[in-house]
C-alpha cells in the first residue's frame, strides 16, 4: 500500500510551477522571448565571478577528498566559522561556528527549524501573504500551520489577529522578511512589537515560543529601506538563510541555520539538527559548494536590476489604477487584481501572454504576484501587453 497523504498531494501541485511549465510550453509555440513570464522566482543575474573562480580553484588545486568527500554531519567547521564571522561583522552578533548548521537552502533550514521546536499537533503561526510551500514544510513535520490574515494596507503584521491566534498551542512563529510575495520589508517597529508580544505570551504560558525567520531575500533591499536583522530583536530566534538569491545559485541548494547565541540551549539545538537530518535524509549540502560559499560570504551578485525592474512595474501598475504596496526588497510585487477573483484575472492575462500568479495560495485572494527577476528589456516590452490587457478586459484607459 502506498502512502495516501503524498498521493493526495498530487492533486494539489504548485500553482507557480504549473504556470512556469505553461510559460515554457507557450514559449515553444511563439518564442519564449514573447512570453512575459512573471511566474517563477528564479534569479536572473549571473553569480559573482569570485564564486566561479572559487569553484574552479577548489576543483583544480585542492585535495579531491576534501572537495568531494563527505561533509561532517553539522557542516564543515571552517565554513561554519566563516559564516558566523560574516554575521557578526554585519549585524553585531556573537555567533560562533557552534551556532551554525549548513543546509540544503532555506527550505532545508526551515524543515530542520520546525522539527527542533515542535512536537506533532503543536501549532506554528505565519502571516499572510506567505510562501505556499510553508504548508508542506510544516504540515508534513506533524505540526500544524495556522495563517494570520493579512494586513493588506501595508502587508506588515496584523497584530490584532496575531494576538488572538497566539494561543498556548503555538510553539513557533514563522516570518519571512523581505517577504515573498509582497516584497515588503518588516520595519523595526513591527519586529519590536512582534518580540514584545511573543515574550509576554511565552511568560504567560510558561514555555518558550520560537521565532523562525526565513531570510533568503535579506540582501535584496531597495533605496531608503532600513536593513534590520531579525535575531537582534528576539533571543529565541532561528534564522534560516539561503545563498540562492544573493549569489544567484539556486541550483546549488546551499544555506544555513543560525541559532541566536542568546537562545536557550543554542548549541544543543544545532547538535539536534544532525539527528533530524538522520530522520529526513538531509545529510548536508555538498562539500564543494560549502567550501565555495566560505570564500564568498561577503559577495553578492549585481542585484540592482531588481530595483530597476520594480520601479518600472510599480510606476505602470499605479498609473493603470492598480492598488499596490511598493516593495522594499526581493524581486516580487503583489498588486490587487482588477476583479474580485484573481484566478480569473490571471487566466485572462494568459491571453496576452502575461503569466501572473493568483494570490489565493499565498493566503491573499484577490491579489496576484509578479516575479520580476527577468531582463529589464523584457520588463519594458511587457508594458504594452499589460496596458492592452487592462484596457481590453477592464476598460482601463492607457
Amino acid at each position: 500500500m502506498i502512502a495516501a497523504k503524498y498521493k493526495e498531494m498530487l492533486g494539489a501541485k504548485s500553482v507557480i510551477r504549473e504556470l512556469s511549465e505553461y510559460a515554457t510550453a507557450r514559449g515553444k509555440e511563439i518564442g519564449y522571448e514573447n512570453v512575459f513570464d512573471y511566474s517563477l522566482g528564479n534569479p536572473s543575474v549571473p553569480a559573482p565571478e569570485k564564486f566561479r573562480e572559487a569553484v574552479i580553484k577548489l576543483l583544480t588545486e585542492c585535495n579531491p577528498m576534501e572537495v568531494h568527500g563527505y561533509s561532517p554531519s553539522l557542516g564543515i567547521p571552517s565554513v561554519k566559522e566563516k559564516v558566523a564571522e560574516s554575521l557578526n561583522k554585519r549585524f553585531g552578533m556573537n555567533y560562533t561556528g557552534k551556532h551554525i548548521f549548513m543546509t540544503s537552502g532555506a527550505a532545508g533550514a526551515i524543515a530542520h527549524a520546525v522539527r527542533l521546536v515542535t512536537e506533532p499537533e503543536d501549532e506554528v503561526l505565519t502571516f499572510a501573504p506567505f510562501f505556499p510551500e510553508y504548508h508542506p514544510y510544516i504540515d508534513l513535520s506533524g505540526a500544524k500551520l495556522k495563517v494570520v490574515p493579512a494586513d493588506t494596507e501595508n502587508f506588515q503584521v496584523n497584530f490584532g489577529c496575531f494576538e488572538q491566534m497566539l494561543t498556548e498551542k503555538v510553539m513557533a512563529v514563522l516570518i519571512n522578511t523581505p517577504n515573498n510575495p509582497s516584497g515588503v520589508v518588516y520595519t523595526k517597529e513591527t519586529l519590536e512589537s512582534l518580540a514584545r508580544i511573543m515574550t509576554q505570551k511565552a511568560e504567560e504560558y510558561g514555555h518558550d515560543i520560537y521565532l523562525i525567520s526565513d531570510e533568503p531575500y535579506r540582501e535584496i533591499l531597495f533605496a531608503g529601506v532600513e536593513e534590520v536583522y531579525v535575531s537582534q530583536f528576539y533571543d529565541n530566534t532561528i534564522s534560516c538563510y539561503s545563498y540562492s538569491k544573493s549569489l544567484s545559485i539556486p541550483g546549488e541548494r546551499i544555506g544555513y541555520i543560525a541559532v541566536n547565541p542568546a537562545c536557550r540551549e543554542a548549541e544543543t539545538l544545532i547538535n539536534m539538527c544532525g539527528q533530524i537530518s538522520r530522520g529526513i535524509g538531509h545529510n548536508c549540502p555538498t562539500s564543494l559548494i560549502q567550501l565555495a560559499v566560505a570564500e564568498t560570504v561577503y559577495e553578492t551578485s549585481d542585484l540592482t536590476v531588481y530595483e530597476t525592474n520594480m520601479n518600472i512595474l510599480y510606476t505602470e501598475l499605479v498609473r493603470l489604477g492598480f492598488t499596490c504596496v511598493k516593495p522594499g526588497g526581493t524581486f516580487y510585487i503583489f498588486p490587487k487584481a482588477l476583479e474580485e477573483d484573481a484566478k480569473v484575472f490571471c487566466q485572462k492575462a494568459k491571453n496576452y501572454d502575461l503569466i501572473l500568479v493568483p494570490g489565493d495560495s499565498f493566503g491573499c485572494p484577490g491579489y496576484f504576484r509578479m516575479a520580476y527577476c527577468i531582463e529589464t528589456e523584457k520588463v519594458e516590452r511587457s508594458i504594452p501587453a499589460l496596458r492592452k490587457f487592462a484596457e481590453a478586459e477592464y476598460g482601463v484607459k492607457k
